[in-house]
C-alpha cells in the first residue's frame, strides 16, 4: 500500500508491502531499513534502523499523529491511495467542466453514463476497479457528459482521461 506522509511540512512517498511475513518499506522510491514493535497500548514505540534503536511515543488520530523521538516533536499526517484520490476529487469540485482522470491505475469496470448526457455533481460516471476495491468515479460538478475516453474492461494508467464534461447549462 502506498502512503502520502507529511512530517512538519516535508512531503514523502512511502510504500510498505509485506513479503514472507517482513515488511519491505520504500520512502521516496529508495529503500529503507526499518523494524518496529509496540511496547504498550499507550502509543509507545520501538524502531530499529540502521543498526540502531529509537523509542517513539505517537499521539494523535489514525492520519494526523504527533511522534516524539529524543524530546523532538514530530507532526505528521497521513494519506492513503484511496484518500489522495478522494481529496482530489473533492479538490477538482469546485472546477466548471473539464477532463475527469484517473486517480490511480485501475481497470474500468463499467461506465455509467453516455455521451450528452447531464450530470450532477456526485453522480457516477464509471466504477474504477484499483486495489482489489471497486472505486466508484464521480462528477467532479454539474456538467454534460462532452466525451467518453474509455471503454469498460480497459485497464488505465494514473491521469488518464475518464471523461470530459461540458460545463452546465447556465454555469
Amino acid at each position: 500500500m502506498k502512503y502520502f506522509v507529511t512530517v512538519n511540512g516535508l512531503l514523502r512517498e512511502v510504500e510498505v508491502l509485506e513479503r514472507l511475513g517482513q515488511l519491505v518499506i520504500q520512502v521516496d522510491g529508495q529503500p529503507f531499513d526499518l523494524q518496529y514493535s509496540e511496547v504498550d497500548d499507550l502509543g509507545q514505540v520501538i524502531v530499529l534502523h540502521g543498526g540502531k534503536s529509537f523509542a517513539l511515543s505517537l499521539e494523535g488520530s489514525e492520519n494526523e499523529v504527533t511522534a516524539s523521538l529524543a524530546g523532538h516533536r514530530y507532526d505528521v499526517s497521513l494519506e492513503d491511495e484511496r484518500e489522495r484520490a478522494a481529496h482530489a476529487a473533492e479538490k477538482a469540485a469546485g472546477k466548471a467542466g473539464g477532463v475527469v482522470t484517473a486517480i490511480m491505475p485501475g481497470v474500468v469496470v463499467e461506465l455509467l453514463v453516455a455521451q450528452g448526457q447531464a450530470v450532477a455533481k456526485g453522480a457516477p460516471l464509471l466504477i474504477l476497479s484499483a486495489m482489489k476495491m471497486q472505486n466508484e468515479i464521480g462528477a467532479p460538478t454539474d456538467g454534460v457528459v462532452q466525451g467518453i475516453h474509455v471503454s469498460a474492461g480497459q485497464a488505465v494508467s494514473a491521469g488518464a482521461k475518464l471523461v470530459t464534461l461540458a460545463p452546465a447549462p447556465g454555469s
